[in-house]
């Protein structure tokens, strides 16, 4: 019975280290996007530094390989086997072997672990990154009150659902694991060196690299 929730775990964790900022940026003339920015592949970073399609495609990559994990950990195992595909997913993202072990952050493909827990739980976690961002432009302030909101919500909307210690169990695991990914985050918002999100200047990132595209 053991095997099916290994096969969930590692088949997650192979599917988060595809690096699909690394390639989508690199479609768009980046040769590495964690050569640039905080150094990292996920959406942000790819949104600073190659703009708003690169980085729409890779929320939606990522999202997709922990979705495609949750799946298959779902058809092996059940919840459980869902939820070590999904979490998994997340770790390959974050440390993926086949990147040395230098990935993104792992809000985008917690995403597809959310969704697959409740969607009504991604929604109110969506809103409530747009909302935060909207307010604030720190991106990483709006990831850190969705991490912090995982639980929290996941405690609210499967309160006697079937399997809800686990839900419970893995939505403070990825917290955790989010929280952790934005420690250098942490420090800089602390001494107030963060940087918030320039759209004028995300703007003028995208259309000089389409525009490098057509030439």
């Amino acid at each position: 019975m053991i095997i099916k929730y290994i096969l969930s775990a590692v088949l997650g964790y192979l599917l988060g280290n595809i690096p699909s900022g690394v390639l989508i940026a690199r479609g768009f003339g980046i040769s590495d996007v964690r050569k640039y920015g905080s150094g990292n592949s996920g959406t942000t970073n790819v949104l600073r530094t190659a703009g708003w399609l690169p980085s729409v495609l890779t929320l939606v990559c990522d999202c997709l390989k922990g979705w495609v994990a949750c799946v298959i950990g779902r058809a092996l195992g059940g919840d459980l086997g869902m939820l070590l595909g999904g979490f998994f997913a997340v770790v390959g993202h974050d440390f993926p072997v086949a990147m040395g072990f230098k990935g993104g952050k792992g809000i985008a493909t917690s995403l597809a672990l959310i969704i697959a827990i409740h969607p009504w739980l991604a929604l109110a976690e969506l809103v409530a990154v747009i909302v935060v961002v909207a307010v604030t432009r720190y991106m990483s302030i709006a990831s850190l009150i969705a991490a912090v909101a995982f639980p929290v919500f996941t405690a609210i909307l499967c309160r006697g659902r079937e399997n809800y210690g686990l839900f419970l169990l893995f939505s403070i695991m990825a917290a955790a694991l989010a929280i952790f990914q934005h420690r250098s985050n942490i420090k800089r918002l602390i001494r107030g060196e963060e940087n918030r999100l320039d759209f004028g200047k995300i703007s003028k990132v995208s259309e000089k690299v389409l525009k490098n595209m057509k030439k």
